[in-house]
């Protein structure tokens, strides 16, 4: 599985952008990724050294839009730690 088909897209929310300069940085994953499979994806598509990675599963939330209802898709989220020595990831410096 290619890097990029794990990593589908950065988080970019208030709490997201706190923790850019402690360089931890959060992502939307692919749902049957683990652990070890975002930390090597991190590390070949960004050339850095990953620390830690915590990931949470957000079930999909109830929407209703008269009588019909329905969930929105649950997602996965990994927040990534990178060493102290690492460099930082040049795509999150221009936002921040």
């Amino acid at each position: 599985m290619m890097p990029e088909d794990i990593i589908l897209k950065p988080v970019l929310t208030e709490k997201g952008y706190d923790g850019i300069a402690e360089k931890r940085y959060t992502f939307t994953v692919l749902r049957t990724a683990n652990k070890t499979q975002i930390r090597i994806a991190v590390e070949q598509m960004f050339g850095v050294q990953v620390k830690s990675v915590n990931t949470i599963t957000q079930r999909g939330k109830l929407k209703r839009q008269g009588r019909n209802q329905g969930y929105t898709p649950t997602t996965k989220k990994a927040v990534v730690s990178l060493k102290e020595d690492s460099k930082p990831i040049e795509y999150f410096n221009s936002l921040s």
